[in-house]
């Protein structure tokens, strides 16, 4: 026997239910009810409004790069002016001497210094030097390679040259190591020192060891002007 389907009033259905051809679906009432007026409630709590998802995207991988940070800035700063060296000044001439005697005094000096020898020797190297050329560095009329050098005079005895007239033919040297003071200076130490006992030796004595000049007594006059000069350049 056929049982008739049951009749469904309008005002038994449950707000929220759409009865179609036997199935029941669920709609979202939030919408419904605001659109008809409705409060929250009044919904039948078994019935809940289901969110709605946008579309679902997976997060960048992208790392946006950064400027690189400024360094602060820093205030210029201007290094001091450095003041050139300032050239030795020139020893002040004592003994009667001109201030080319004496530039060329200080060099004997200075190189005797350098090659440690003693004030002693350095009185007898000035003493000599003030005999043979007064101090000035000299050239020869006989050498015509010293004239092409820096000389302050001339000379005519022999191939003699420079501030101790020493000869190229004996062995000294080349001209122009016979020519350049401070070389002439440290030729004439280095023979004073191969000299035994010049120390105890008398100026003029000292120096005729190494000059064997054809005036040997000619060098002791020299030689109070010669320790002048010296302690002056100390």
């Amino acid at each position: 026997m056929r049982v008739p389907a049951r009749q469904f009033h309008p005002r038994h259905r449950r707000p929220g239910l759409v009865v179609k051809a036997g199935t029941v679906s669920i709609a979202a009432l939030s919408v419904t009810m605001l659109a008809a007026g409705s409060t929250a409630s009044t919904v039948d709590s078994r019935f809940v409004a289901l969110p709605a998802y946008a579309a679902y995207e997976a997060p960048s991988t992208h790392v946006p790069t950064m400027p690189p940070p400024t360094p602060p800035a820093t205030a210029s700063v201007e290094a001091p002016p450095v003041a050139a060296p300032a050239k030795p000044a020139k020893p002040r001439p004592v003994a009667g001497l001109d201030q080319r005697q004496m530039d060329n005094a200080a060099t004997i000096v200075r190189q005797g210094r350098s090659q440690g020898m003693p004030q002693r020797a350095l009185v007898v190297a000035i003493a000599t030097a003030m005999q043979e050329s007064d101090l000035y560095n000299v050239a020869s009329r006989t050498v015509p390679a010293s004239l092409d050098l820096p000389h302050e005079g001339l000379s005519s005895d022999h191939d003699s040259v420079g501030l101790f007239q020493q000869r190229t033919s004996q062995g000294w040297g080349t001209v122009a190591q016979l020519m350049d003071p401070a070389h002439s200076a440290a030729l004439f130490y280095s023979a004073l020192s191969r000299v035994r006992g010049w120390e105890r030796m008398s100026v003029t004595a000292a120096a005729q060891a190494v000059q064997r000049s054809a005036f040997p007594d000619a060098y002791q006059k020299h030689a109070a002007k010669a320790e002048q000069v010296v302690a002056a350049l100390s």
